[in-house]
């Protein structure tokens, strides 16, 4: 098929291809292209759009559909807009091509993770706009850069700004798993990364000299980290460049407002759901931090788990479907009843 979208495509699909072909892999994210991509959208779909850039060339997009009740705190969407890098020789196509085949399998780096999720919640937000609906609850869709490699130069240091307080979010959702059963994977949690930087010196010298004491010898050693520094001898220092060690817990009981309302629609949808640790990291973990209750859903069930693989891909009714199932939970998050706090 050819690699643009032909007459009788739909329209949601040939926005997904369209940001797939910006490439925005890692080391070297074309963040331009993504955030002008963004900004076209929030003028086509008359919402708000602020751009906060947190560290040099790292832009968080922020696009807005007002509630009728300012005073609500707000639900946050957010997907992250960097994709892992490729080897390009071992993919079917060009994983920046959008190349959709026969069966209707789109490919491409970030088909699953997570560009998929960021046309969804637009394509959501643009058909209940155009059916008229009005929310009590604030709309903010977050689209950040660096998820992929840590996040510190994206929703970390976005947590911290005074325009992500100024948002108000009460709850948000963020990327989850493709699931290859019938049934939908939720994340209310994940594990807690620990990211160490080891530093060994030692003698230097061409290695035909068989020189004792180098920096390369002295990481040769085995068991716990300490240990290994202590065995290592002089010179053999760690530090930890990330570490993680009180993991939020997002509550997934039906006494819980925010799960109530998410739950409830997926019922109303016969979606089965299963709740999960998330096996990875992502940047719910920062929102989570500072207090925003966070559930990772990326709705793909019947779907190979293919996030950072070679031939990347997501089929065009699994994207379309999923462009349906949040249609119908925005409204019930955007609807949750006044809150304790908010009285």
């Amino acid at each position: 098929m050819a690699s643009e979208g032909s007459e009788d495509e739909h329209p949601s699909v040939t926005l997904f291809r369209q940001y797939l072909r910006i490439r925005t892999l890692q080391p070297e994210p074309d963040y331009g292209a993504a955030v002008a991509f963004f900004e076209e959208r929030a003028l086509q779909l008359g919402l708000g759009c602020q751009k906060v850039e947190v560290a040099p060339g790292r832009v968080v997009t922020v696009l807005t559909w007002p509630g009728t009740n300012p005073k609500l705190s707000s639900v946050l969407l957010n997907s992250h807009t960097d994709v892992v890098p490729v080897f390009q020789e071992y993919w079917s196509h060009d994983p920046f091509e959008a190349f959709k085949d026969a069966d209707g399998y789109i490919y491409g780096r970030g088909a699953q993770d997570m560009k998929c999720v960021s046309i969804q919640y637009l394509e959501a937000v643009r058909r209940l706009k155009a059916e008229g609906h009005h929310f009590p609850r604030t709309i903010h869709l977050t689209f950040v850069p660096d998820e992929e490699i840590g996040g510190h130069q994206g929703m970390e240091l976005f947590v911290k700004r005074p325009e992500f307080q100024a948002l108000r979010a009460g709850f948000a959702l963020d990327e989850g798993l493709a699931n290859p059963t019938d049934a939908f994977t939720v994340f209310y949690s994940e594990r807690s990364p620990w990211w160490v930087r080891v530093t060994s010196t030692g003698k230097p010298g061409h290695g035909s000299r068989f020189i004792e004491d180098t920096a390369a010898e002295k990481l040769a050693f085995e068991g716990q980290l300490q240990d290994w520094c202590q065995a290592a001898g002089e010179g053999v220092t760690f530090e930890f460049a990330q570490k993680w060690t009180e993991p939020q817990v997002t509550p997934t009981d039906d006494s819980d407002p925010w799960w109530a309302a998410f739950s409830g629609a997926c019922r109303d949808m016969n979606l089965t759901l299963e709740p999960e640790i998330f096996p990875a990291a992502t940047d719910s973990r920062y929102l989570r931090a500072v207090g925003v209750p966070a559930l990772g859903f990326s709705p793909m069930n019947r779907t190979p788990i293919l996030l950072h693989d070679h031939d990347e891909r997501l089929h065009e009714a699994v994207f379309l479907r999923g462009v349906d199932i949040y249609t119908r939970l925005l409204p019930a998050l955007a609807s949750v009843p006044v809150l304790p706090s908010e009285s």
